[in-house]
């Protein structure tokens, strides 16, 4: 397995770089499944923009000094799951699918939540390739299911991750 560094969003290089990968990521993950209006209007100064008003909770994946990935996490975003932490965003260049990258930043973030004992994300219905990361993971849908607007009406799908009794060896060969 290859390296990369995961660390902490730095202010300037990083958060462009971080700004970037959402961007690219969007357009390289989300053609046919999200309306291709709403995808146009996702620019990278739009994701830059957001990368420097929210810029905690965020770890980089880097390549030497290019961002590659990002991952975003906290406490669960409302009450529906008390005591849950949450992976709110992750996202890897197309180029570094099936490099690890994914997984070190997962790896990374759930240490980060290393006091929730459960953790959510939500995926968008369709998105064959996160949901096979996730389930190989160990996420598993938990039937929870919620409407969003990107131009014209997607699904999302929670999934959850169980610590109690969860072993990942060998999982992502």
């Amino acid at each position: 397995m290859e390296h990369f560094q995961i660390k902490p969003m730095a202010p300037g290089a990083e958060t462009e770089g971080k700004g970037y990968v959402h961007y690219r990521s969007w357009h390289e993950a989300y053609p046919g499944l999200v309306d291709a209006g709403y995808l146009a209007g996702v620019t990278l100064e739009k994701c830059v923009e957001t990368a420097r008003r929210w810029p905690d909770n965020i770890l980089v994946a880097k390549d030497g000094e290019r961002v590659v990935g990002f991952a975003a996490y906290g406490a669960y975003r409302d009450a529906s799951l008390p005591g849950h932490g949450e992976v709110y965003a992750l996202y890897v260049l197309a180029e570094y699918h099936g490099r690890g990258v994914g997984r070190a930043l997962m790896d990374a973030a759930l240490e980060r939540l290393a006091d929730y004992p459960k953790i959510a994300l939500w995926v968008l219905e369709g998105n064959e390739r996160a949901i096979r990361f996730y389930e190989r993971y160990g996420f598993r849908f938990d039937g929870t299911r919620a409407e969003i607007l990107l131009g014209t009406p997607n699904t999302e799908l929670r999934m959850v991750y169980d610590r109690a009794g969860h072993s990942r060896s060998g999982s992502f060969t």
